[in-house]
């Protein structure tokens, strides 16, 4: 027998298995080796952009994502062009509102209420529908950095933008049919914190006026009404009367042209936002429904 039938045999066959099993392992093993290797410094890096991203951008510390998905971003876009009549400028208008929107919650204290779409919506499109002048009216703030974000794209438009604010200042967000919670950054909502925020935006923050109360109430109103605002945003009591008082109150108060921001309209979490819109449109109004982006409508006072 020639020794290739010899190690074809059944014999030898199952007396060389182990020294063969043994030379595999130790193949696998270093092929192993070698993958690992190559694999490793990707994998590990990988993973350290993953981290950095979650620290700047996830919920930890704030309670709300700021990470950004390519349809909701893709559907901005295309909502702010619609209502500005201008695609690059919507664009660039919404980039811009999210590294701002990035900044303010790296830099302020507390969060800007709301989910990011809706957020870098209102900073992108107001400036774009040309507000007949600069003075605003924010009608419920939470941490004043929506505001401290609004005075500051006013500013890149060339804007001299006047900030008044009106809020309750209970500790916590209040909305009828809900209970008062501490909000998850931990901050207490006051006016301090709103101060602080403000300060951001520089001369024009310091300069805000705040109007600490309820919208509805007639000494607060009055505290407020002495000019007409360019800009409204309504994002207070967000039952359906709260929001037809405000509404009602935003005609009386609005210059001619001026820009009436709806917050949280058709969210279905907020239905009385929307019943009180749709309600308010039917009366004899000089507001004008310009359209909806990101579950915020805007309407133009005529």
């Amino acid at each position: 027998m020639n020794s290739r039938s010899l190690l074809r045999s059944p014999v030898s066959r199952r007396l060389l298995r182990p020294v063969a099993d043994l030379i595999d392992q130790r193949i696998d093993r270093r092929v192993e080796r070698q993958v690992r290797s190559a694999v490793d410094p990707a994998v590990r890096e990988a993973t350290a952009h993953r981290l950095t991203h979650e620290l700047l951008l996830g919920s930890t510390g704030r309670g709300l994502s700021r990470v950004v998905a390519d349809g909701p971003l893709k559907r901005l876009y295309a909502e702010v062009a619609e209502l500005s009549g201008d695609r690059d400028a919507a664009v660039r208008n919404v980039a811009t509102a999210y590294r701002l929107l990035v900044a303010l919650e790296s830099l302020g204290v507390g969060r800007v209420a709301g989910g990011t779409m809706n957020i870098c919506g209102k900073l992108g499109t107001i400036p774009l529908l040309d507000p007949p002048n600069d003075e605003i009216l924010e009608i419920g703030t939470l941490y004043g950095m929506f505001s401290t974000g609004l005075v500051r794209m006013m500013e890149r438009d060339g804007r001299s933008p006047s900030l008044t604010i009106v809020d309750p200042f209970a500790g916590v967000q209040l909305q009828p049919g809900t209970n008062p919670r501490p909000d998850p950054t931990g901050t207490p909502v006051d006016e301090h914190a709103v101060r602080t925020n403000l300060a951001l935006a520089g001369p024009a923050g310091a300069a805000a006026r705040i109007q600490r109360g309820f919208s509805e109430d007639p000494e607060t109103r009055a505290a407020v009404s002495d000019r007409g605002y360019g800009v409204i945003v309504v994002d207070g009591d967000h039952s359906a009367k709260g929001v037809r008082l405000d509404l009602q109150w935003a005609e009386e108060i609005a210059a001619p042209g001026a820009i009436v921001v709806l917050d949280d309209y058709g969210d279905p979490g907020w239905p009385g936002i929307k019943e009180a819109l749709d309600d308010h449109l039917k009366d004899g109004t000089r507001l004008t429904y310009l359209g909806k982006a990101a579950h915020s409508a805007y309407l133009r006072a005529t």
